[in-house]
């Protein structure tokens, strides 16, 4: 199979679907890579890095989706939607594309796709499972975000993290809120813990106390009904707004006494809780930080703005929606594994090898002959109809 790797056409990203060492291994399995000129720069990977490796550079765009059989994404429509839509027309029937799409929160951008007749696997439908742990690109890019979020908390607050004893007197240590003990979350507990504050966490799912505890940091118990709050897939679930406001009056407190608060609670296709309010942030200690990994899904601070900095009663709020992209040399290295892997798991002796009772395959696949098949984004498109349904539903 010939594989293609554009470059990521989305403003301000910095990653790139495959890196150099991935050349080798997808060449063991049989397949042929090509790059188009200049997709890895910005990752820090030359064009050189990858031809010597056996990759083809492939001067545009268009050349490169006439010879590949697939392509790789970082950002497929849905996550690109606008410099994404371009690519419509350069796409082939039969044609296979692999990516992260975001189809549980902007399924309509996966309409055009389907009506291209070609075949698209959503890296972010890929199922909670202990054999696809090395194909979630989630977790991945999450470790990624975690780890940075705790940086740029560090980076604007007005005092260091550790505890310090000096001649000057002692330094007493930052206290750091965590909510949300993901992937993200337990990754911005331990470098918080590593870089030396005293780190407390809350997470609506119970189960994770042992996780939090075993990093370091303090989980925070409040005394609410937490039965459902977690999907068969590991996920948090949405919860009721009463649920939600009980939550802010228990968690008020310990915001109050907090330098620094990471926020990570996200729901897939929904919009993010929001956990800290206005008035909670009124109450925090001047100098404080808050950087809400919820940004781009609305924010679980009342008063985040996506992509921007708010200075408000003394408190710094960032609204990164990003982070990955800010260390794409690893964020992409990561990122290529996993699709590595996932190319592995669909073809067999170097050609596509589809298998609907594969989990993995099916649970992944967002079109295929021209529609929509993945049930969770049909219903999300309109009870499960077709393309052709949908049009005349819609007067086109």
């Amino acid at each position: 199979m010939k594989i293609g790797v554009p470059l990521e056409t989305f403003p301000g990203e910095r990653r790139v679907a495959l890196v150099p060492d991935s050349v080798g291994p997808l060449a063991k399995m049989g397949h042929s890579v090509s790059i188009q000129t200049g997709a890895g720069v910005e990752a820090g990977y030359l064009d050189d890095a990858y031809t010597q490796k056996g990759a083809t550079v492939v001067p545009t765009r268009e050349a490169l989706y006439e010879l590949a059989d697939a392509m790789l994404f970082v950002r497929g429509m849905g996550l690109n939607p606008e410099a994404g839509r371009t690519d419509l027309e350069l796409m082939r029937p039969g044609q296979i594309l692999i990516g992260s799409f975001d189809p549980l929160s902007n399924p309509q951008a996966a309409r055009p796709v389907a009506e291209r007749k070609v075949t698209t696997f959503a890296m972010e439908l890929m199922p909670r499972i202990t054999r696809a742990q090395s194909m979630d690109v989630l977790s991945s890019m999450a470790t990624i975000a975690g780890y940075k979020a705790v940086l740029l908390a560090a980076n604007h607050a007005p005092r260091m993290l550790p505890m310090f004893m000096t001649a000057a007197g002692t330094i007493t240590p930052a206290h750091v809120f965590v909510i949300g003990a993901g992937v993200a979350g337990l990754q911005a507990i331990a470098t918080a813990k590593r870089l030396g504050a005293v780190v407390k966490a809350y997470d609506v799912r119970p189960a994770v106390k042992e996780q939090i505890e075993s990093l370091g940091a303090k989980f925070v118990e409040m005394e609410l009904e937490t039965k459902g709050a977690e999907d068969k897939g590991g996920y948090a679930k949405e919860m009721g707004e009463e649920f939600i406001r009980k939550q802010r009056e228990l968690m008020a407190k310990v915001v109050a006494e907090s330098h620094l608060v990471i926020t990570t609670a996200l729901v897939p296709g929904k919009k993010s809780p929001v956990l800290i309010t206005a008035d909670m942030v009124k109450g925090m200690i001047p100098g404080s930080v808050i950087v809400d990994l919820a940004a781009e899904r609305g924010g679980n601070c009342e008063l985040t703005k996506a992509d921007e900095t708010v200075h408000v009663h003394g408190v710094t709020i960032l609204g990164p929606t990003n982070l990955p992209s800010t260390i794409p040399f690893h964020a992409s290295q990561m990122y290529a594994k996993n699709l590595v892997t996932f190319v592995k798991e669909i073809t067999k002796d170097g050609a596509f090898a589809l298998d609907m009772d594969n989990d993995v395959h099916r649970e992944t696949l967002l079109t295929k002959e021209g529609e929509v098949v993945h049930p969770r984004v049909k219903e999300l498109l309109g009870a499960g109809m077709s393309n052709s349904e949908w049009r005349i539903a819609n007067g086109e």
